[in-house]
């Protein structure tokens, strides 16, 4: 399996090669050997989350794990092998919440394609959430220089909408992190808000300008800081400073008209990887307990 995942990465290699767009500034033949090995990254965190007014106690997971898509189609290739050049590289986050506000849970879920060779911002990003209330589900595909973007959900405010915004996608930066920080765009930039924070703000996605800046934390962590200019929204990631880049801990803050904040906190608790999605048997269930997996 891990021989099938190596010549699919020389392959990628060579076709990229002959790419103008290719990402500058990566030692690919590193970063191959760590996220080629026919596995996925979990990452089990920790959750603060804030909700009506309070801190609720949950669960969060981030799932970084590369696979092909289809540039055309904008989904997982079955056959990349065949696809020649419809396939691209690129690597996934999935990220969940799980949380519980009173006597109804929250199931949250966030996916990220970013390219992995091109120079280009997200492919493609989804996110849905499940409560007791209902559902609402957000997809942008990127389309050229913009997103075409389609919300749907059982607000009457929102409603089924269509848009489209020339921004980068803050989700996607996430990504950038683990492909080389060195990557993130710093200074003024236009970003689209994280899809789960619009699912609490209700806001439509738009461009809005953030500041984003990398200070360090300590010896071997850095931070990087969204800070938003008029939309009441910071988001902090800590990340190791050192190749493969992992995310330790994040915060989100929200500042309300009175001058409250409320501050969402995510520290990891275990982190592993494995070809999950071939660990379905009942056995495999003590895997949840060594992630000290909860929920």
């Amino acid at each position: 399996m891990k021989n099938r995942f190596l010549i699919l990465f020389i392959a990628s290699l060579f076709f990229i090669s002959c790419s103008a767009e290719k990402r500058e500034g990566i030692d690919f033949e590193k970063w191959g050997a760590y996220w080629y090995q026919g596995e996925a990254e979990i990452n089990a965190f920790d959750l603060k989350q804030y909700r009506y007014g309070e801190e609720r106690e949950g669960e969060a997971v981030l799932i970084f794990v590369t696979e092909d898509l289809s540039k055309k189609k904008q989904v997982k290739l079955d056959n990349p092998q065949d696809a020649g050049r419809d396939a691209v590289k690129v690597l996934k986050l999935n990220m969940t919440k799980s949380f519980t506000t009173g006597i109804y849970p929250y199931n949250m879920m966030l996916s990220v394609f970013s390219p992995v060779y091109l120079a280009s911002s997200a492919l493609k990003l989804t996110a849905s959430s499940q409560e007791w209330c209902g559902q609402s589900f957000t997809q942008l595909n990127l389309n050229g220089s913009s997103y075409k973007g389609r919300l749907y959900s059982y607000f009457e405010a929102e409603g089924d909408e269509s848009f489209t915004i020339s921004a980068i996608a803050e989700d996607h930066l996430w990504n950038v992190i683990r492909l080389d920080p060195k990557q993130l765009p710093l200074g003024e930039v236009d970003l689209i808000p994280g899809l789960l924070e619009q699912r609490f703000s209700h806001i439509l996605p738009a461009a809005q300008k953030a500041l984003l800046r990398v200070k360090q934390l300590d010896g071997r962590l850095d931070e990087l800081e969204v800070d938003y200019v008029d939309y009441n929204r910071t988001l902090r990631i800590h990340y190791e400073r050192e190749f493969p880049y992992q995310i330790v801990a994040f915060e989100e803050v929200r500042y309300l008209d009175d001058g409250a904040e409320e501050v969402t906190r995510g520290e990891r608790k275990s982190v592993r990887q494995i070809d999950y999605w071939n660990k379905n048997k009942s056995e495999d269930l003590r895997l949840r307990k060594e992630l000290q997996l909860n929920r």
